[in-house]
């Protein structure tokens, strides 16, 4: 199989994920904070070798997911319709990750910095690339809004995806603006993403009641 550019990047990105993480490996303490509360404080620790090379592996994981995913979806025909979008996110993806590893990184070499501020403009980034990805995502079993109302009907499937799209870009922005309100920013990057995921399965709910209404008609369902 060639190398295509989008696997070149991706390898790119994995490769230096590990490289800076095997350089700065015998400078780092033998315990690494690995987990960090809404106040910023360190809660949480991990060996030296897992606190360094989890999120490594994780980028390795997920990237053999990712490029197993539009292989073995039934509707994979669908996947390709939206191709480029969604290789463009697992490379977001997997510089996000990058950049949580840097962030790792620093802290444990002794540099502080805010986790809010960190985290603000990284996942308002992961949130934008969310929307677009899920804008352009046709019907499929592992991309984006997937309920039992948008996986029945290919009308609701495009309605809550398109909604879905703009609203996770608003999510995305709404996150990146933790950057500059940081007393504020875990509410920012938090509460909006949750109330949208849980407004986009309601809203996929009440189109196919909806939908099912308009077909049964104003009489109502046939009598058998």
């Amino acid at each position: 199989m060639h190398l295509t550019r989008t696997t070149a990047i991706i390898a790119g990105i994995l490769a230096l994920t590990f490289a800076i993480t095997i350089i700065a490996y015998p400078y780092m303490p033998d315990r690494i904070a690995s987990h960090w509360g809404t106040s910023g404080e360190v809660n949480g620790y991990l060996s030296k070798f897992w606190g360094l090379f989890l999120v490594p592996l994780l980028s390795a994981g997920m990237t053999l997911l990712f490029l197993l995913i539009p292989r073995i979806d039934p509707l994979r025909a669908n996947i390709r319709e939206f191709r480029a979008v969604y290789d463009g996110f697992v490379i977001v993806f997997l510089l996000f990750l990058l950049y949580m590893q840097v962030f790792i990184l620093l802290w444990n070499a002794g540099v502080r910095v805010s986790i809010a501020q960190t985290l603000s403009p990284a996942l308002g980034v992961l949130y934008y690339a969310c929307g677009i990805l899920i804008g352009k995502a046709k019907m499929n079993w592992f991309i984006g809004i997937r309920t039992p109302w948008t996986l029945s009907s290919q009308a609701v499937w495009d309605r809550t995806h398109a909604l879905g799209g703009k609203l996770f870009r608003l999510v995305g922005i709404l996150a990146f603006l933790g950057l500059f309100f940081p007393a504020v920013a875990f509410y920012l990057i938090l509460l909006p993403v949750l109330f949208v995921s849980g407004y986009l399965v309601y809203f996929s709910y009440r189109e196919y009641e909806l939908e099912e209404r308009r077909r049964a008609g104003p009489a109502g369902p046939a009598q058998p």
